[in-house]
C-alpha cells in the first residue's frame, strides 16, 4: 500500500495534477512558475526601488502599502511546527535587498486608478517578477502600473515568517503572468441591509488581494434607496432606512477613487424596472402595485412594487435618473438590471392599462420603449449597459449588441444567452451565490429553506467551468464571472466570513484559468493553497472563516475524503 501511494503521487506530480508543496502560498496561480530550492531571507534593510519616471502618487502608495505588508504579515508556513524545522536554512540563507519596479520600454505611467476602469480588454494587467536565488536585486516589470500593481500582490505572497525573519524557501522564482478573463468581480447588495463605507473599504484590499477587479455594487433594491442622488434628494431621504445609512456622494467618490487604487472598477447597479418599491416613497404615482398583499403574487420578496415602466414620466424619470448617477462614476459600465419582473404588477394597474390602451402597446412593447430610452441614455453617455438575463431569454426587446448580459439564474442559461450573441458574465446562482444555504428567511416559514439551497462551498465554486456548453466560436463572449452576496441575512458584522475566503474561488477561476503546467484546476491542489489565502487574510484583519480544522491545514492533503 505505501508503495502505491508513493507511486500516485509521482504520477500525478510527472501529469501536473499537483504543484510542488512550496508554491501553496499563491492565489490567484500564476500562468507560468517556475521555483528552485533555496532559501532566501528578507534584509532588515529591504526596500522597492521604483525606477519609473514620474510615478504616479497610486503606485507610491502601493509600494508602501506591500512594503507595509511585507514587514507586518508575519505569517507562519502552514505546515506542523510553523516554520521551525527551517531554522538551519534560514542561518545560512542569502538576504534580499530591495525589488526594483519598471515598465516596459517606452511606456508612460499611468496613475493605477485610470488604468484600472479602461474599457475591458483594453487594461493591461500582465507582469514578469523575477527573484534570484543568490541575493541579486529581484525584479518586476509590467507594461502599465496596473500591472505593477498585481504584480506586488503576487511577491508578498510568497513571503512567511518565523522569529523575527520573513523568507521563501522557493528561490530562484520566475513568474510571467496574465489573466485569463477581463472580468473577475465580486458582487455586494447594501440595500436589504446597509454596509457602512469601512466595511466596503475592506471588502475591496481583500478583493485587491486575490486580484479581483470589479466591485459589482447593488446599491438600491425595493427595501432601501440609500444613494444620495443630487438631482433627486427625496430619493434617499424617504428610502433611506435612516440618515445615517446613506452612501453621500463623496462617499461613493472615496468608494470609487479607493478601489481604482488598488486596481478594482465599481460597476453600480440600479435595478429596474423590478425592484423599485421603494421609489414609491418618494414617487407615489411612478409605482405600481405599490406594498400589495399578498405581496407574493406579485414579488419575489416583500415588499411588492415595481416602476410603471409604460408611462413616458416614468420612462424619462428613470433615464434621468440612471444617468445622474452613471455620470459620476468613472467605470464604462452601468447595470440597469431587469430581472423578475413581475406581470402580475400590471394586470390591474389602471395607469399601465390606460397607457397600453391609448397607444396600442402590449406590455412587452412599452418594455422596449422603456429599455431603449434608458439604455440609450446610458450608451449616449459612453456607458456600456449591463443586465440581467431575463432582458435577452424572457422577453422580446431590442438591446443594443454592446450589452452585457449577467447570467444568474442556472449555469446552463450561458449557452443560450451566448446564442444570441450576447457577451456574458457568469454568476450562476447554482455555483456563485454566497447568500444559499442559510436557511428561509421570511417569517412563519420555520421549516422554510433557502431558494437556492444548498451552501455553495469553495470546493463547488471552484469546480466552475466557464466554456460549459458553449462552442469554441462563443468562447470569446464569456467576459469573466463573480461570486456574489445578497443580504437578507448579511451585513457588516458577517460579511467578512460570509464572503472569505469563497470568493477567491472565482477569482482564480478567472484569472488563472488553469494550472501552470497546462492541467485543469482542481480542489485537491486548490486546497492548501486556498487555506494559507485565508490565514493570510486574517493575520491583515480579515474575519475569513476556517475552511477546516487547523489540524488539516498544517498537513495538506491529510483530511481528504480517502486519505
Amino acid at each position: 500500500m505505501a508503495f502505491s501511494r508513493h507511486l500516485m503521487i509521482i504520477l500525478a506530480l510527472v501529469t501536473g495534477c499537483i504543484l510542488p508543496s512550496g508554491v501553496q502560498a499563491l492565489w490567484p496561480i500564476p500562468t507560468t512558475l517556475e521555483t528552485g530550492m533555496t532559501t532566501l531571507k528578507i534584509s532588515p534593510a529591504f526596500y522597492f526601488d521604483v525606477q519609473i519616471e514620474g510615478a504616479p502618487s497610486d503606485l507610491r502608495d502601493a509600494v508602501a502599502q506591500s512594503q507595509y505588508y511585507l514587514e507586518n504579515d508575519k505569517l507562519g508556513r502552514l505546515v506542523v511546527g510553523r516554520g521551525s524545522n527551517d531554522t538551519r536554512a534560514l542561518a545560512t540563507a542569502r538576504t534580499l535587498s530591495k525589488l526594483t519596479l519598471s515598465l516596459a520600454s517606452g511606456v508612460a505611467a499611468e496613475p493605477i486608478s485610470s488604468e484600472a476602469v479602461k474599457p475591458l480588454g483594453t487594461r493591461s494587467e500582465e507582469y514578469a517578477l523575477i527573484i534570484p536565488a543568490d541575493g541579486s536585486a529581484a525584479t518586476l516589470t509590467a507594461n502599465s502600473t496596473l500591472g505593477l500593481y498585481r504584480g506586488l500582490t503576487t511577491f508578498n505572497q510568497l513571503f512567511y515568517y518565523y522569529e523575527g525573519v520573513t523568507y521563501t524557501l522557493l528561490a530562484p522564482i520566475s513568474i510571467k503572468d496574465t489573466p485569463a478573463y477581463p472580468f473577475r468581480g465580486l458582487g455586494l447588495d447594501t440595500s436589504r441591509n446597509y454596509y457602512p463605507v469601512c466595511d466596503i473599504l475592506r471588502t475591496l484590499d481583500a478583493m485587491s488581494w486575490v486580484k479581483i477587479n470589479t466591485f459589482h455594487w447593488h446599491i438600491t433594491d425595493s427595501q432601501s434607496f440609500p444613494l444620495e442622488v443630487a438631482q433627486y434628494p427625496e430619493l434617499s431621504i424617504n428610502g433611506a432606512y435612516s440618515p445615517q445609512e446613506v452612501y453621500t456622494a463623496s462617499d461613493v467618490q472615496y468608494i470609487v477613487q479607493y478601489a481604482a487604487a488598488r486596481g478594482i472598477d465599481v460597476m453600480m447597479e440600479i435595478d429596474t424596472p423590478g425592484h423599485t418599491a421603494i421609489i414609491a416613497a418618494t414617487y407615489p404615482e411612478y409605482v405600481a402595485c405599490s406594498d400589495a398583499s399578498p405581496w407574493a403574487d406579485f414579488a419575489n420578496e416583500p415588499p411588492a412594487g415595481q416602476l410603471r415602466f409604460a408611462l413616458p414620466e416614468v420612462m424619462n424619470f428613470t433615464a434621468s435618473l440612471l444617468t445622474n448617477i452613471a455620470k459620476a462614476l468613472p467605470s464604462h459600465y452601468f447595470s440597469t438590471g431587469g430581472d423578475e419582473l413581475n406581470t402580475n404588477c400590471y394586470a390591474n394597474d389602471y395607469l399601465t392599462e390606460q397607457q397600453l390602451n391609448r397607444t396600442g402597446m402590449t406590455l412587452n412593447g412599452a418594455l422596449d420603449a422603456f429599455t431603449q430610452t434608458t439604455h440609450g441614455a446610458l450608451i449616449a453617455q459612453g456607458k456600456t449597459p449591463v443586465v440581467w438575463e431575463e432582458m435577452v431569454l424572457d422577453w422580446n426587446i431590442t438591446l443594443s449588441n454592446k450589452t452585457i448580459a449577467m447570467i444568474w439564474i442556472s449555469s446552463a442559461d450561458a449557452a443560450a444567452v451566448a446564442g444570441r450573441g450576447f457577451r456574458i458574465i457568469h454568476a450562476p446562482s447554482n455555483y456563485f451565490y454566497l447568500d444559499c444555504g442559510a436557511g428561509e428567511w421570511l417569517g412563519d416559514d420555520p421549516t422554510g429553506n433557502s431558494w437556492c439551497d444548498p451552501f455553495k462551498t469553495w470546493s463547488k465554486a471552484y469546480t466552475f467551468d466557464p466554456l460549459a456548453n458553449l462552442t469554441e466560436a462563443q468562447y470569446e463572449l464569456v467576459l469573466g464571472g463573480e461570486q456574489i452576496l445578497w443580504s437578507e441575512q448579511s451585513g457588516p458584522q458577517n460579511v467578512d466570513s460570509i464572503v472569505w475566503p469563497r470568493a477567491a474561488s472565482s477569482a482564480e477561476i478567472f484569472w488563472s484559468g488553469k494550472q501552470p503546467t497546462g492541467a485543469a484546476l482542481n480542489v485537491t491542489e486548490a486546497l492548501p493553497r486556498l487555506h494559507d489565502v485565508r490565514y493570510r487574510m486574517v493575520q491583515r484583519g480579515i474575519n475569513a472563516i476556517p475552511l477546516q480544522p487547523q489540524w488539516c491545514a498544517l498537513r495538506p492533503d491529510a483530511c481528504d475524503i480517502y486519505a
